[in-house]
């Protein structure tokens, strides 16, 4: 790590991701002068933690980012496309969360453990994106695969915790489940239909093709990081009333066969990645028991697909939060710090 100290804005400080981001940072002794915890007017004077102290939170829309070399955006893409120009504009090197810039052919959109080149490409706007969490998650299984055999094509379905679509959604879960324990009617939240106890077979807005945004981003992600525009991914993205992780169960057909052992082989050489696929009721990986808080995709239920010569089937799970979104930032400044700043 550079001995030289940066100052770093984390913007969405008091949401999930970004109150993950603080933590991180002073977890991984990232080489902090000054941090500054940045959000709306509401959260203003409130403190957030950061390593062993509290920070206090700062007004966004008063913010001068000429005082920080790096801002960390752990916002929604509305906010991202309000500020990041500005952050940008002012001298600030910004990775950003969002939606809002991973599919502008000048901005690298980076997974560290997958395609760590590409940061090199901040100075074209000097923004990075980070893909949806999904991606981040499937992207580590896959990248040991497609090196070694090529991928041809994916069927993933993704279930999904609620605190992907943040604090009050996670709330909305905690509320929904103690009226139905306690016998009360429940008035649906965030998602317009009941969460507790229920299972949710759309995550987003459709598409015209009939796909969510949510499933697309992960056909967009793969795209664009693996370098592989002829990858053919069919996704299905669910929500599940868990408050934290994501899991996916996902088929894929190799250009070349690979056996379940040798696949197996290589996810347990692969960097972020943890193999849990013992025989058994339980050796397989759950988000609440194995992935919680842990910064690893851990995989399990590695078999070769009865249907499909070439085809390899396996059960990831990840924490989305911490894993998906606020680590992956996190690694892409230590690049960052390290090889160009």
């Amino acid at each position: 790590m550079s001995e030289t100290k940066f100052n770093v804005a984390v913007v969405g400080a008091t949401g999930v991701v970004g109150e993950a981001m603080l933590a991180i940072l002073a977890e991984r002794e990232f080489p902090v002068e000054e941090v500054y915890a940045l959000a709306s007017d509401r959260s203003v004077g409130k403190r957030v933690e950061f390593g062993e102290r509290m920070i206090k939170v700062t007004d966004l829309a008063e913010f001068d980012f000429s005082q920080v070399d790096l801002a960390l955006f752990a916002t929604d893409a509305t906010i991202s496309q309000q500020y990041v120009p500005e952050a940008t504009s002012a001298g600030a090197i910004s990775i950003d969360t969002s939606s809002a810039f991973r599919y502008e052919d000048d901005i690298p959109l980076v997974v560290p453990e997958v395609n760590p080149d590409a940061v090199s490409d901040y100075t074209h706007r000097g923004i990075i994106a980070s893909p949806n969490p999904l991606s981040v998650q499937l992207l580590l299984a896959l990248k040991p695969i497609h090196d070694a055999v090529g991928v041809a094509r994916i069927n993933i379905c993704t279930y999904q915790s609620v605190s992907g679509s943040g604090k009050q959604a996670i709330e909305t879960l905690a509320f929904e489940t103690a009226s139905v324990m306690n016998a009360k009617s429940v008035k649906p939240g965030v998602y317009g239909k009941q969460i507790a106890f229920n299972v949710l077979g759309q995550v987003g807005e459709l598409s015209s093709n009939g796909y969510t945004k949510e499933e697309m981003e992960l056909v967009r992600d793969s795209a664009k990081i693996l370098a592989e525009d002829s990858l053919q991914i069919n996704p299905t993205a669910v929500r599940v009333p868990i408050f934290y992780g994501n899991a996916e169960a996902v088929h894929i057909e190799t250009k070349d066969k690979i056996s379940a052992v040798s696949a197996r082989e290589l996810w347990e050489n692969a960097p972020g990645v943890k193999v849990m696929d013992e025989p058994g009721e339980t050796g397989y990986p759950t988000p609440v028991s194995e992935s919680s808080a842990s910064d690893e995709v851990f995989i399990g239920r590695i078999r070769e697909d009865i249907s499909h010569l070439q085809g390899l089937n396996f059960w990831s799970v990840s924490d989305n939060v911490r894993r998906g979104a606020a680590l992956n930032s996190v690694q892409i400044a230590e690049i960052l710090v390290k090889n160009y700043l």
